[in-house]
């Protein structure tokens, strides 16, 4: 970037500011990200809500505009909160999008599709403009630009072509209708778009896997209570579909005699993606060997799952722990019984001696009394 003048300087900090409060999500560098979705399950238990809206000012200086992306058939939106297509390697199909304008002024638009990922905090986003798509956003072609008149909406057709030597499964993109604002020296783009989820047909196949299991204990200091273990483990999705996974973590302790367990949930993870899992199970005393198990069985998000290929996880990781507050409290009662028999044993031994004493001073005193006789009355 150039240096800024300090007469740019609040130029840009307007459109800094712009860029803020009209994304709907956080950037990802200086470009806001696709609005997130609720994972196809949720979706399918909720009635369809309207696709959020963005605003950005195209200038400090003029109104701001504010807009809307989401699936379409040929009429208008049709109440989808995103597309989700299953289709054979080689297959084209056309699908539509609705922009809808919002503001005082006609505006154009410029359209375009990307590969989607999951954000360390787990909302769906699209690749920026300044990142090279590789897979499902090479697949959908749709026109550069559109404009759209003051309160209206338009449809635009888009088609989605996959390749005849596509992999099985699935294959993310998102698509987003974007505006460019210009604040001095700095051009900042605000998109507003929608996941576009692509399967591949083929062999459907669920899996995780669960790497760099840690676990540490915690005593509890009240010595009348158990500790905790804290767990944590990162996982990845080696399979070919988006899925999400459900068991559960166990604690172990004396040889497998006392156990805790506690239930384990991992959220939507995509095709390739990873995600960092912790959790904690309550209630562990730490009787030395404390064997943590985690077992997981990845559930397929979207689509017909039927005949999929489903592999449960599961990982081991041994610890040692003591617990230090229940062998203090040993520990005091030891010393306390110890003292208190102590004390009983030397009062007994005191009384003992003070009978002996009693005893030899009475058989003394029986030793030095003469005896005398009281003579009989005539």
């Amino acid at each position: 970037m150039t240096r800024t003048s300090s007469r740019a300087l609040p130029r840009l900090l307007a459109a800094v500011v712009a860029v803020f409060v009209a994304a709907p999500i956080a950037p990802a560098a200086a470009t806001p990200a696709v609005p997130a979705a609720a994972p196809p399950r949720a979706l399918a238990a909720a009635a369809p809500a309207p696709t959020p809206t963005a605003s950005a000012a195209a200038d400090p200086a003029k109104p701001s505009v504010t807009w809307s992306v989401q699936p379409a058939d040929q009429n208008g939106p049709d109440g989808r909160r995103w597309i989700e297509r299953t289709l054979d390697p080689g297959q084209v199909v056309t699908e539509h999008l609705a922009v809808r304008n919002f503001s005082d002024s006609a505006v154009v638009f410029s359209l375009k599709a990307a590969d989607g990922y999951l954000t360390d905090k787990g909302r769906f986003n699209m690749l920026p403009s300044n990142e090279k798509s590789v897979d499902g956003g090479t697949w959908i072609k749709v026109q550069e630009k559109v404009s759209v008149g003051a309160k209206q909406t338009k449809v635009v057709p888009f088609t989605i072509t996959v390749p005849a030597d596509a992999s099985p499964g699935d294959h993310p993109a998102g698509i987003a209708a974007t505006v460019t604002s210009s604040g001095g020296t700095v051009a900042v783009e605000s998109r507003v778009g929608f996941r576009v989820m692509l399967r591949a047909s083929g062999t459907i196949t669920a899996s995780m896997t669960i790497d760099d299991l840690t676990a540490k204990y915690t005593p509890s200091w009240n010595p009348f209570a158990g500790g905790t273990v804290q767990i944590g483990w990162s996982t990845t999705n080696s399979g070919n579909v988006s899925v999400t996974g459900s068991g559960r973590t166990t604690v172990a302790e004396l040889f497998g005699l006392v156990e805790r367990d506690t239930p384990t949930e991992v959220e939507e993870v995509l095709r390739g993606g990873n995600r960092t899992v912790e959790t904690r199970v309550d209630g562990v005393w730490g009787l030395g060997r404390v064997r943590t198990t985690v077992e997981v069985t990845p559930a397929v998000l979207g689509g017909d799952a039927t005949g999929a290929e489903i592999r449960t996880a599961s990982a081991t990781v041994t610890t040692w722990a003591l617990p230090w507050a229940q062998l203090i409290l040993v520990l005091l009662l030891g010393a306390l019984a110890f003292a208190v028999r102590t004390v009983i044993r030397r009062r007994r031994q005191r009384l003992a001696q003070l009978l002996d004493k009693a005893r030899e001073e009475g058989r003394s005193q029986a030793r030095e009394t003469p005896l005398t006789t009281t003579p009989k009355s005539p």
